[in-house]
C-alpha cells in the first residue's frame, strides 16, 4: 500500500498563488504583447493575494495552538512547517517583493517585451526562498535555495546591453553554484550521520541519542554554514557581492539582497538553532568568528569604496556580521526583527540609488551624490535617515536591532564578540558619514534628479518604517514574539 502525501493547500497558498501569477504574467505577454502596466496589474493582484493567503496561514496556526493540535503545522507528510517562524518570514519577503517592485519599475518598463521575464523572475524568486523558510526537510529547503537562486542568478544579468551585468550574473552564477554544493554536501553528511533529513526528526535524534563519532556530521555543519554563509554575503564568502551590487541593474539589486539575506537567515536559524540546538558547543564559536570577520571586513572595506553600491554591498556584508550575533545569541526574535528592518532599509536605499543614478545603471559614483542636498533636500533627506538607521544611530530602528542582537549575544556569554561589533559599528558610522557629508557639504553642478512615483513611495515607507520602528518598536516586536509563540 502507498500512503499519499498530506495535502494542505494553505499550508502552500502563498508559494502556489505567486507560481501561477508569475505563469499568468508570461502567458498574457505571449497572448496579447499588453502595455506594462496590465503585466504590473497582474503582479500586483498576485502579491495582494499572496498576502491574504499568508494571513489565513497566521489564523490557521492561532487555530492550531488554541486547539492544542500542533500536528495540523507540519504539512506535506513532514515536508513544510506552517509556524509563526515561517509566516512571518512570508510576510518579510513578499514586502521586500512589493517594495522590490515598486523601485524598479521603471527598469521593468524598459525592459520592454522582457518586462514580463523579470516580473515572472521575481515572483518565482520569491516561491522559492518562500518554500526555503517554511521547510522542515533539509532537502526541500535546497530546493527552495536552487528556485530562489536561479532566479536571481537570471535577473542580475537582465540587461544585455551592459557588460557589466553578464559579468555579475556569471560571478553570481558560477561562486552560487559552489554554494550550493557546500550546503547540499553538508546535508548529505548530516544525513550520513543522523539517518534523519526532517529538521525536527534530527532535533529528536540528539535528544534520544549521543554520538560517539561525530566527525562527518560536524563536517555537514561546517559545509551548510558555508553554503549558507555566501547566500547571506557573509565573510570569507562574500567576494561576489561587491561587483554584483555594482554591476547588477540598480532596479533590482535591493530586491535580490534583501531576500536573499531574508531566506538565508531564516535557514541557518532553523537548522542550528532548532535542528542542532544540542550541538551548540560546534557551531557557535564558527558562527561567532565568521561574525566578527564579516563586522571588521565589511566595515573596514566600505571606507574605501568610491562607488555607492560597493559600500552598501560592503556594509550588507557587516549587517551580516550583525546578524549573525543575533543567531549567536540564540534569540530568534532580535533576527527576524532586524531582518525586517534591515531589508526595508536596503530597499529605501537602492531606491535612492536608482533616482540619482538610474534604474539600469551599473555604478554609482559618490561624485554622483555631491551636493544632492541642494538640488533634491528631500531625497537627500531621505537617504540620510536611512544611512543614519544602517548605522544603528538612536532614534532609528537600526539602533534597536542592533542592540536586541549585541544584548541576547552578551547574555550568551560572548561578550568579546558585542565588543567587536561596537567596534565595527563605529567603523561603520564613518563610511556612511562620508555619503552624508558629500551631500551636504560638497557643491556640483547636475541637475535635480526626477524622482518617479513608485520610487518615491518607496523611499517614503521606508523613511517612515525607519524613524517609527526606532521610536516605537514594540509593534514589530510584538510581531516577532507572537511569530514565536505560535
Amino acid at each position: 500500500m502507498i500512503t499519499p502525501p498530506e495535502v494542505s493547500w494553505i499550508a502552500i497558498a502563498p508559494d502556489l498563488i505567486l507560481a501561477l501569477g508569475a505563469a499568468v504574467v508570461l502567458l498574457v505577454e505571449v497572448q496579447w504583447k499588453p502595455a506594462a502596466r496590465v503585466l504590473g496589474l497582474v503582479t500586483a493582484f498576485s502579491l495582494v493575494l499572496a498576502v491574504g493567503a499568508t494571513l489565513l496561514q497566521k489564523l490557521a496556526v492561532e487555530d492550531a495552538m488554541l486547539a492544542a493540535d500542533p500536528e495540523r503545522l507540519v504539512a506535506f507528510s513532514g515536508m513544510i512547517l506552517m509556524d509563526g517562524f515561517a509566516v512571518f518570514s512570508r510576510f518579510a519577503l513578499l514586502g521586500a517583493t512589493v517594495l522590490g517592485v515598486l523601485t524598479g519599475w521603471r527598469y521593468i518598463e524598459g525592459l520592454g517585451r522582457r518586462g514580463a521575464e523579470a516580473l515572472a523572475l521575481i515572483m518565482l524568486a520569491t516561491v522559492g526562498f518562500s518554500i526555503m523558510v517554511a521547510s522542515n526537510n533539509l532537502v526541500m529547503m535546497f530546493l527552495g535555495l536552487e528556485v530562489g537562486s536561479i532566479a536571481l542568478y537570471v535577473l542580475a544579468g537582465m540587461s544585455r546591453e551592459r557588460p557589466e551585468s553578464d559579468e555579475a550574473a556569471i560571478k553570481y552564477f558560477l561562486l552560487g553554484s559552489f554554494a550550493s554544493a557546500f550546503f547540499v554536501y553538508g546535508v548529505a553528511l548530516i544525513y550520513a550521520g543522523t539517518g534523519k533529513l526532517a529538521i525536527l526528526d534530527i532535533r529528536a535524534f540528539f535528544d534520544q541519542f549521543i554520538v560517539t563519532s561525530p566527525t562527518v556530521i560536524y563536517i555537514g555543519i561546517g559545509l551548510v554554514i558555508a553554503g549558507l554563509g555566501f547566500k547571506v554575503s557573509a565573510a570569507p564568502f562574500h567576494s561576489w557581492a561587491p561587483d554584483v551590487y555594482q554591476g547588477a541593474p540598480a532596479g533590482v539589486v535591493g530586491y535580490m539582497a534583501a531576500v536573499a539575506k531574508i531566506a538565508g537567515f531564516a535557514a541557518m536559524a532553523r537548522i542550528l538553532l532548532t535542528a542542532l540546538g544540542d550541538l551548540d558547543s560546534i557551531w557557535l564559536p564558527i558562527v561567532a568568528a565568521l561574525a566578527a570577520l564579516s563586522m571588521f571586513v565589511g566595515s573596514t572595506l566600505a571606507l574605501v569604496q568610491g562607488d555607492v553600491r560597493r559600500m552598501l554591498a560592503y556594509s550588507g556584508v557587516a549587517h551580516a556580521g550583525f546578524i549573525m550575533t543575533g543567531v549567536v545569541g540564540g534569540e530568534t526574535q532580535g533576527i527576524l526583527f532586524y531582518l525586517a528592518v534591515y531589508a526595508v532599509q536596503l530597499l529605501g536605499a537602492f531606491a535612492v540609488v536608482v533616482a540619482v543614478s538610474g534604474a539600469s545603471g551599473a555604478r554609482s559614483s559618490i561624485d554622483d551624490y555631491r551636493g544632492l542636498a541642494r538640488r533634491s533636500p528631500g531625497l537627500a533627506g531621505s537617504f540620510t535617515v536611512l544611512l543614519l538607521g544602517m548605522a544603528g544611530l538612536p532614534l532609528t530602528s537600526g539602533f534597536i536591532a542592533k542592540f536586541g542582537v549585541f544584548t541576547d549575544a552578551w547574555n550568551s556569554g560572548y561578550e568579546w564578540l558585542v565588543v567587536v561589533a561596537v567596534l565595527a559599528s563605529v567603523i561603520a558610522f564613518a563610511f556612511y558619514l562620508r555619503i552624508i557629508v558629500a551631500m551636504y557639504m560638497d557643491e556640483a553642478e547636475e541637475e535635480a534628479p526626477a524622482l518617479v512615483p513608485t520610487v518615491r513611495w518607496v523611499v517614503g515607507l521606508a523613511v517612515v518604517a525607519t524613524i517609527a520602528w526606532g521610536i516605537f518598536p514594540g509593534s514589530l516586536l510584538d510581531l516577532a514574539a507572537n511569530a514565536l509563540a505560535l
